[in-house]
């Protein structure tokens, strides 16, 4: 199990560290603890929400015993593989502990191991695969993990939670044989991430002093160390706030003569690009860079897809959304052009078109821009869409997605025209290679059959990859979707 283990006097402590979160995410914010200092856990009991780049998911504890210490705070943001809690080990009975010892070391407690449950990212400890428990922490010592990424490096040994005694040497109040040799400090790492962010920048991470629980490095650390650095390199005698030269005031000495009367930027707001939006930004910039995209439009009638909506609500006594109708025209469309339900396989120079069609809506929520696919979406039914669509719509208000909620998409449909804006030039969700636009609905003036009357009159944005296909493709494809708007009953011989 990846969890450092060590002994405060009070009994064995187990430290519960923050899973690897996978598609490439490091960090998490912490929402909510759902147990306090001192409270009983057991195996599998949810005890802190966090919030990824991807989701809102609840954690179960790995192991059972006492809640010994919180080492973050709701607000707080956490590496992979940083210590969220300590948890002390309760024993129902009373033991010595030499006995306790023998015990443990001998495999007494595999068979329990075995059958507790696991978190993902965790696993159950393997004995074969282990040396000996490790009783003192005044040497350093070795040990395997059956998570490698997760495993924890101390000074006194394998586990983040080493004693306290073995951490002073990173204190800076004391001074230790290394220090006192001329050796570099050494730290407790805990995260994989972070050994390798310093390693990229010439940095050995665990040689940083470290603020996290235990004086343990963290991802901010070495950001730290990473910025004095580079502040150093380019101008040794600048402070770090405002590196650029301040003019020297003239003899008399008054700052109005030196012409600088507040610092630059006083009134501007700074906000770090982290979490989702950093997910986000980085995805559309990379689209950007791949994709070679096009993109056409279209003004479409949308007058009888209203009436068609009115009709179907009056027979069936049932709400149907114009983003559910034209989902239904998309998942058509996508069926007689299955070359748009594809991606683009960069490694293998291969174009891969799916089988299925999960439908990606493009959703504005309280945590960003966001896509929550609609999975199976070409096999439903116009009232299982519908539904589909609904809850999706419901949910985007608050944002919170499972991860499976939130992959998988084949094509989007992004409805800007709630935003009040006729058109877009929508950038393409990767690993995707199309994505239709719906602007909104106004009254326009429109040619019927030689006379100009007013109609409801809609726009229709259509981006897609070049290296998946040339033109003729996706115009049939909106046209088809175009024709499916001003004419619903054209449906009927594709359904």
């Amino acid at each position: 199990m990846s969890a450092a283990t060590h002994e405060d006097g009070h009994g064995p402590t187990r430290e519960f560290i923050l899973p690897d979160l996978g598609e490439g995410l490091t960090e998490a914010e912490l929402i909510a603890w759902k147990v306090g200092e001192g409270d009983e856990v057991h195996v599998d009991q949810l005890i802190v929400e966090v919030e990824s780049a991807k989701s809102v998911v609840e954690l179960p504890c790995p192991f059972a015993g006492r809640v010994a210490a919180l080492h973050a705070r709701p607000g707080d943001t956490i590496a992979a593989g940083q210590a969220l809690l300590s948890i002390a080990e309760v024993s129902d009975a009373k033991a010595p502990a030499d006995d306790a010892e023998s015990s443990a070391d001998e495999g007494g407690d595999a068979e329990a191991e075995g059958r507790s449950a696991n978190l993902i990212g965790y696993g159950t400890r393997d004995r074969q695969a282990r040396p000996a428990k490790q009783r003192s922490f005044g040497a350093k010592t070795a040990s395997l993990s059956p998570v490698p990424d997760m495993a924890a490096e101390t000074p006194g040994g394998a586990s983040a939670g080493a004693s306290r005694e073995s951490l002073g040497a990173a204190s800076p109040d004391s001074a230790s044989p290394a220090s006192a040799s001329g050796d570099p400090t050494v730290s407790p790492v805990v995260s994989p991430i972070v050994r390798r962010l310093a390693k990229d920048h010439g940095l050995i991470a665990k040689h940083l002093r470290g603020s996290g629980p235990g004086g343990v490095v963290t991802r901010a650390d070495v950001l730290a160390a990473i910025d004095g650095k580079a502040t150093r390199a380019a101008e040794p005698a600048a402070p770090r706030e405002f590196a650029a030269p301040v003019p020297a005031p003239d003899p008399a000495g008054t700052p109005e003569s030196s012409g600088l009367t507040s610092a630059p930027g006083d009134r501007d707001t700074r906000t770090p690009i982290t979490g989702l939006r950093k997910v986000v930004a980085e995805r559309l910039a990379r689209s950007r860079q791949e994709i070679p995209e096009a993109t056409i439009w279209l003004d479409v009638d949308a007058t009888e897809l209203l009436a068609t909506k009115h009709a179907l609500e009056s027979r069936t006594g049932e709400k149907y959304s114009l983003l559910s109708l034209v989902a239904r025209f998309v998942v058509a469309g996508l069926k007689k052009h299955p070359i748009l339900n594809s991606s683009i396989d960069t490694n293998a120079s291969e174009i891969v078109t799916h089988g299925d069609i999960n439908l990606g809506l493009a959703a504005q929520t309280p945590r960003g821009l966001m896509v929550p696919v609609v999975h199976g979406a070409g096999e439903m039914s116009l009232r299982q869409l519908r539904d589909a669509v609904r809850d999706t719509v419901d949910k985007a208000a608050t944002g919170r997605f499972s991860s499976h909620e939130l992959s998988g998409g084949t094509f989007t449909l992004n409805n800007y025209g709630v935003f009040g804006v006729d058109g877009s030039a929508p950038i393409i969700n990767l690993p995707e290679v199309a994505m239709l636009g719906m602007g909104r609905i106004k009254d326009r003036p429109w040619v019927v059959d030689g006379q100009l009357t007013v109609r409801k009159v809609m726009y229709l944005s259509f981006v897609f990859d070049h290296r998946a296909c040339d033109g003729a493709e996706p115009s049939e494809f909106l046209g088809f979707v175009a024709d499916c708007i001003e004419n619903p009953v054209s449906l009927l011989p594709e359904v």
